[in-house]
């Protein structure tokens, strides 16, 4: 018996060993976010800029490293005339990883996975869906979702011991076919921290 316990806290003596701060979940924020998205390549031609805005869960991951997660959601209009939707609903869902040195701080640089499900805003009772599939915007009438890649830069402004707020700017890039969409998201958050 002496063995197995001897056995266990030599296996769990590098968890206790750790400094608090130094662990991954030792500093947890929440926070909401707003700002303006800005489309680029083809989307210049698609879409107008539209305002966004979401919430967002930042945790400790390692001493230099916070890992996050982000949901935001905004509404795109068309631009070309004839378009027969009236725009698309966009929930976006972000995960990555923000990176802090020394050398550049407080500013942080993060990268991380994207996915998008866009919705067409149509009204069902004056088109019908399936002659309608093959019209500019006809896609969106059946959700469609994008995954890709994102780069940010996360600068905080002010900074209080639960309070934060903060600049955050954002390309995303969705592996679409057979060309990739890109955009740039600039906007503004408050967290509070909750340990």
């Amino acid at each position: 018996m002496k063995r197995w316990l001897l056995a266990l806290v030599l296996c769990l003596s590098p968890v206790f060993a750790q400094h608090p701060a130094d662990s991954a979940f030792s500093h947890i924020y929440v926070s909401i976010e707003g700002g303006e998205q800005y489309p680029f390549g083809d989307l210049i031609d698609a879409v107008e800029n539209s305002f966004y805005g979401g919430v967002g869960f930042r945790y400790a991951y390692l001493e230099n490293i916070d890992g996050f997660i982000l949901f935001d959601y905004s509404y795109f209009k068309p631009v070309p005339e004839g378009v027969k939707i009236y725009g698309a609903h966009q929930f976006s869902g972000k995960l990555g990883l923000d990176f802090k040195w020394k050398a550049i701080a407080p500013l942080a640089i993060g990268a991380g996975f994207v996915c998008d499900w866009v919705r067409g805003d149509y009204d069902e009772d004056k088109l019908d869906e399936i002659s309608f599939h093959n019209d500019l915007g006809g896609t969106l009438t059946d959700n469609e979702t994008e995954f890709g890649w994102f780069a940010r830069l996360n600068l905080p402004l002010i900074r209080k011991e639960t309070y934060n707020v903060g600049f955050n700017a954002l390309w995303k890039e969705l592996w679409t076919l057979p060309k990739r969409s890109e955009m740039l998201s600039v906007g503004v958050y408050v967290e509070r921290r909750i340990w």
